[in-house]
């Protein structure tokens, strides 16, 4: 068994070997640097590495730590962040061979400056498919990331390389977005615990619109939920450029909030939420996870139907548009012929709609939302399986019972179109040793709920969540 960088290694254990001068920030920064450059030529989560500047960070941590000054709740801490969100010194590509010749970005994203300020580092930007447009982690310009479990199986997507850079433990920490999925897949086909938090939450806003409009949510992304939550405590919080910002957060912190946690009193799952198909040993693994659940005490409601029908269509008529505005001046010119191919069907796809077939669209969120708070009458949260299908290899589709299909990731976008805050945790493993997770679902702003029921199933499940590298 390979060891390397961070693997197994929490974020919670990092800033206090940095705060206990035991283990000093630049020698974390090494370490991640020299996991970069042992595991990245094979897994290609990096699209872009600043040592130099990274080190020099490094040593301001460690000189402020020697001379007694306040440091940041995470100094010390190796970034890694997604590549569709600014970082100063940086270009910003999208995965895109629209914006790979831009120039580097002048200063962070709003999320990436308070991820500055609690002390994080930025080693560098990773991997995404272009505009964060699919759940495999494959682009025009960058090699495809692969997933660290078994380098011949995807990365899920669109924070796949975010996903397999913690993975691997070339960080602990990352930046996600989730506007269909997108932090939920990636973490679920890794082993790690995942959140998309509710709209709002964590700031999106800047000189920019965002190019996803409400769907989608920044946040960190980390191995265990309680890193999760560290993390988050450094970031959420009003920002008056963001439309959809929610008040200043004066309650417990969110991290003190999942020190102890005990079992829900009562829960929904929904084995499929009423629509499309399973993969069996997912299926098996998910409701064993539920089993244990009501084994401690908790009572299952079980709701064969959340929602009467695949809200695919309706969720992509919003996505596509959304994406396809900031790129329709394009049309016409050679540079369209450079998008991905599976993205210039996607934008033909919707490319007729008309702007009240795009209203239309976005008010299915409401009745999704509105058939949601009636499920969550029913139970604190709502589990159902994170993903339908099983790890597809790299570039191709997960499969559902061996046969590969676009539904494999057809769970996760309904929480986008309601708002609601959902996660995954990992519950088990496939029969080839891939990972498989759980998606647990809050009511509206009940983020802390969510994450309370996340940690206690990592402390109920304890599945093994370090991948082995046995490919090294």
């Amino acid at each position: 068994m390979a060891e390397a960088g961070f693997r197994g290694t929490t974020v919670e254990q990092v800033v206090a070997q940095v705060a206990d001068r035991e283990i000093g920030a630049r020698e974390q920064v090494q370490r991640a640097l020299d996991a970069i450059e042992a595991l990245d030529p094979t897994v290609h989560a990096f699209v872009a590495v600043d040592a130099e500047r990274a080190l020099r960070e490094a040593d301001e941590v460690d000189r402020r730590i020697a001379a007694g000054e306040a440091v940041g709740p995470l100094a010390g801490v190796p970034l890694a962040v997604k590549d569709i969100e600014d970082v100063a010194g940086f270009t910003t590509t999208n995965g895109s061979a629209l914006h790979a010749g831009d120039p580097p970005a002048e200063q962070d994203s709003e999320h990436v400056a308070r991820l500055r300020a609690a002390g994080c580092i930025v080693v560098g930007k990773t991997n995404t498919p272009e505009f964060g447009w699919q759940a495999d982690t494959s682009n025009q310009i960058f090699p495809a990331t692969v997933n660290p479990w078994n380098p011949e199986r995807s990365a899920g997507g669109s924070s796949g390389g975010s996903g397999a850079a913690i993975a691997s433990g070339m960080v602990p920490l990352a930046t996600g977005s989730d506007g269909g999925g997108s932090i939920r897949i990636p973490s679920a086909v890794h082993g790690l615990t995942g959140l998309k938090t509710s709209l709002g939450r964590v700031p999106g806003g800047g000189p920019t619109a965002p190019r996803w409009m409400h769907l989608s949510c920044k946040g960190p992304m980390a191995r265990t939920a309680r890193d999760v939550a560290l993390a988050l405590d450094a970031v959420v919080g009003f920002d008056p450029t963001d439309l959809h910002t929610l008040p200043p957060h004066h309650g417990p912190s969110w991290r003190s909030q999942v020190d102890e946690v005990l079992p829900p009193r009562r829960v929904v799952w929904s084995p499929t939420l009423g629509y499309g198909l399973v993969d069996a040993e997912v299926a098996a693994a998910c409701r064993a996870a539920v089993d244990r659940l009501a084994d401690e005490g908790t009572e299952v409601v079980e709701v064969e139907s959340v929602f009467d029908e695949d809200p695919a269509f309706v969720w992509a008529a919003v996505a596509y548009s959304a994406i396809l505005r900031t790129v329709a001046d394009r049309r016409g010119t050679p540079e369209w012929d450079t998008i991905t191919p599976g993205l210039r069907t996607m934008f033909d796809l919707v490319g007729g709609q008309s702007g009240v077939d795009v209203l239309q669209a976005m008010d299915a969120g409401h009745r999704l939302n509105h058939r949601l708070v009636e499920v969550l009458h029913r139970g604190a949260v709502l589990l159902c399986p994170t993903v339908a299908g099983q790890t597809g290899k790299v570039g191709e589709q997960g499969t559902i019972d061996g046969e590969a299909s676009t539904s494999w990731v057809s769970y996760t976008y309904p929480f986008n179109l309601t708002g609601s805050p959902a996660g995954t945790v990992c519950v088990g493993h496939t029969d080839d040793g891939m990972p498989i997770g759980l998606q647990v679902v809050g009511p509206r702003f009940g983020d802390v709920v969510a994450l309370r029921v996340l940690t206690h199933l990592e402390d109920l499940l304890e599945v093994d969540t370090v991948a082995p590298l046995d490919w090294v």
